[in-house]
């Protein structure tokens, strides 16, 4: 009986039984890429000076990374950190409250994102510029690829670093099709819908003829798009011109500048002494916004303070989201 079993023995039994649990449970979580988050994080953005003494301002705002509006939140439902499309809304709302700045310096090191994504955070940008009267410059680091070249169409001026790569205009879409995986393990999808195409670009089948061009159609469509987006907005560029660099291709920022994709190849110092000298003021203040924990010092800081308490990342991989078919302005090698 247990009731008679010694206390060593249960201190035995507790080990046996208690400590693999105890491992698996460790495994699992580790295993998961997820960060355990003890509160709130984000705070409201505040101006950060990077250089220059004003009282003109140039806003610094940065589009880095994949392009999309994905946010994440702690295991409480506490914000972490916001999505890209509507970070920058925020700034650019913030923004609109200050009469000092007098231009907008956008910093983009990107592949692209989602194709929805790209257009938002492009028609934000031009909106701001028709409400505020302001030039655009647009500031490339490493790259401004598909949809981080969509987004720069909003500038006036596009400078890149001459390391840079640019281009890759077109659209791609990818379409998981796991029917044989599942026929060989023996498991099989039943899905009963009100339709034919109620299922179309389901990864548990493959794609009919009809559907494929009806995909072909859409892919089409988002490219001629973007395609016009350039050659409105690169004078230029005439709409031919444009097709023929659509081919997916990444530019360095030599030939970007020399098929007329970009206006500048230099530094950081050469396009901020351009943009005082467009502007008639050479003692414009470059800011940026950062929210409470991140560091900014200059103007290639991008870097966010880790915090200590983000123990464990819960994260098991179960959102289907992530097998769905998107459709993306990103560059894919």
């Amino acid at each position: 009986m247990i009731g008679s079993i010694s206390e060593p023995y249960r201190a035995l039994a507790r080990t046996v039984f208690l400590r693999p649990l105890v491992i698996v449970m460790i495994a699992v979580f580790l295993g998961s890429c997820a960060t355990i988050h003890l509160g709130p994080e984000i705070g409201p953005f505040e101006e950060k000076k990077l250089s220059g003494e004003g009282p003109g301002k140039i806003l610094l705002i940065d589009i880095s990374g994949a392009i999309g509006n994905h946010s994440q939140r702690s295991l409480t439902g506490f914000p972490l950190s916001l999505g890209m499309v509507e970070t920058v809304r925020e700034v650019l709302k913030q923004a609109e409250e200050d009469d000092d700045i007098k231009a907008l310096l956008v910093r983009i090191n990107s592949p692209g994102g989602t194709v929805t994504s790209s257009d938002i955070i492009y028609h934000e940008l031009k909106i701001f510029k028709e409400l505020k009267k302001i030039k655009v410059y647009i500031a490339v680091v490493d790259l401004a690829a598909s949809g981080g070249y969509y987004v720069a169409q909003a500038g006036d001026y596009i400078f890149a670093h001459p390391t840079s790569l640019i281009g890759s205009i077109g659209v791609i879409a990818l379409k998981l099709d796991l029917h044989v995986l599942m026929g060989n393990v023996g498991v099989d999808w039943e899905v009963i819908k009100s339709a034919e195409k109620k299922d179309f670009l389901s990864p548990f089948r493959p794609l009919t003829e009809e559907e494929r061009k009806l995909f072909q159609e859409t892919i089409d469509q988002f490219h001629d798009r973007f395609v016009n987006i350039i050659s409105t907005n690169r004078p230029d560029l005439n709409l031919e011109s444009v097709r023929s660099l659509a081919d997916g291709r990444v530019f360095t920022a030599d030939q970007a500048l020399k098929e007329k994709l970009i206006d500048g190849v230099g530094y950081f110092d050469d396009l901020t002494e351009k943009m005082k000298s467009d502007l008639n003021d050479p003692n414009l203040e470059i800011v940026t916004y950062q929210r409470p924990g991140e560091y900014k010092t200059n103007l290639y800081s991008s870097l966010q303070k880790m915090d200590a308490y983000k123990l464990i990342d819960l994260n098991f991989g179960m959102d289907f989201s992530d097998i769905s078919p998107k459709f993306l302005y990103m560059w894919m090698p």
